[in-house]
């Protein structure tokens, strides 16, 4: 079972660190819209979608990106008692309120499921069986969610891109589950 353990950390682990060493990047494309933002409405006519998109961007850069900063171990903790704890206590301690944040993304997670089947015009109360159903051909995309800012983008993509994002944190709290279990078992990483 060990091994199992070992070879899943290893494998999210990698998926995740490839993942938010790119995603670190969108730091700059962040920038680069907001400048261009900046520079339109100072010289040209200001761009409708400047704003939005920097928000899009921003949603894509942490979202991704969180699976990356919990691994690293970047995340907000409380060092008043923790920072003096042994690593065997802190492994314990970690095993309990990662089960807590596993539960808290499986909500958001279906939250976002859900969002994202009425973003493609799903108006029922079964989000997995309206997806069940696109794949198969008995469902259709209705009428799409769209902003309601001028520029009027489909919400869709966005909302499919938080799906990603929080499946993929929901896969590295169950990385960081098994290294506290291998921790509080005293099995090396």
């Amino acid at each position: 079972m060990s091994r199992l353990m070992q070879l899943y950390i290893a494998s999210i682990d990698a998926v995740n660190l490839r993942i938010g060493r790119i995603v670190m990047y969108g730091i700059f494309v962040l920038m680069g819209i907001l400048l261009w933002s900046s520079i339109s409405k100072t010289f040209f006519l200001p761009s409708l979608w400047t704003l939005e998109m920097a928000q899009f961007t921003m949603v894509a850069y942490y979202i991704l990106g969180g699976p990356y900063s919990l691994q690293m171990g970047s995340n907000v903790r409380m060092d008043l008692f923790y920072g003096t704890w042994s690593l065997r206590k802190k492994a314990w301690f970690d095993l309990l309120t990662v089960l807590f944040l596993i539960f808290y993304l499986g909500v958001l997670l279906y939250g976002a499921i859900s969002s994202t089947a009425y973003s493609l015009g799903y108006w029922g109360t079964e989000p997995f069986s309206f997806f069940a159903g696109l794949l198969t051909g008995a469902e259709e995309i209705g009428r799409m969610e769209r902003s309601s800012t001028a520029w009027r983008p489909y919400m869709w993509p966005i909302k499919a891109l938080m799906i990603v994002g929080m499946f993929l944190m929901l896969l590295q709290c169950l990385s960081e589950l098994f290294k506290d279990i291998l921790r509080v078992k005293g099995e090396a990483i």
